[in-house]
């Protein structure tokens, strides 16, 4: 095994919620550039597999009804409403240009952080896995509350490529990376981040 197959042995990515309905501007939950950094995530799962870094999708399929959606976006799943991220559904598709492959990991969630509820810490125990790269939407949401129980749960080190993620404005996104790197998250950026074997 080489030097740089090595220092990426125990690191997996995190590809969060970039899916249709969450990054394309014709739905009511799209996350205001979004769409800006669908190339930047690309090229870090690009990277990341160059690297052997197992790629873990995390992404939003939820009941038709809405019912197991937080209390707080259950008007999505009204009669009359266009139902976000429904299991089976397009707009619960990966944006173009993403593709999960036979052996990437598919994590479902129905909250905010990928640890919550699901098996995504037994399953990165098991893989031996203590280091994260997080990519994805939205900053102060999913991006965040996932990289604060990874920290909670002592991962070793803990990675938000900043310009491979946003928010909807770029004072939200800013103030949530400062509040992330004051907990001893690395935010790099991803020209930075595809610079790190040298």
């Amino acid at each position: 095994m080489g030097e740089a197959e090595l220092k990426w042995k125990h690191t997996a990515l995190l590809v969060i919620d970039m899916q249709k309905d969450l990054i394309l501007p014709y739905s009511p939950a799209s996350v205001k550039g979004g769409e800006a950094i669908v190339p930047n995530v690309i090229k870090a799962v690009e990277v990341a597999r160059s690297r052997l870094i197992p790629i873990i999708w995390v992404v939003r399929e939820h009941d038709p009804l809405g019912r197991d959606v937080e209390l707080f976006c259950r008007h999505f799943y009204a009669e009359d409403k266009c139902k976000l991220v429904v299991k089976g559904s397009t707009g619960a598709e990966l944006v173009d240009g993403l593709k999960i492959k036979s052996h990437d990991y598919k994590l479902v969630k129905t909250r905010f952080s990928a640890f919550l509820n699901t098996n995504l810490h037994l399953y990165l125990q098991g893989a031996g896995i203590n280091k994260l790269i997080v990519t994805g939407v939205q900053t102060p949401n999913c991006i965040r509350q996932t990289v604060f129980d990874a920290v909670s749960l002592d991962y070793h080190e803990v990675t938000v490529i900043v310009d491979a993620t946003v928010a909807a404005t770029s004072d939200i996104h800013n103030a949530n990376i400062l509040d992330m790197k004051n907990i001893g998250v690395a935010a790099p950026t991803l020209e930075e981040w595809c610079k790190s074997d040298d």
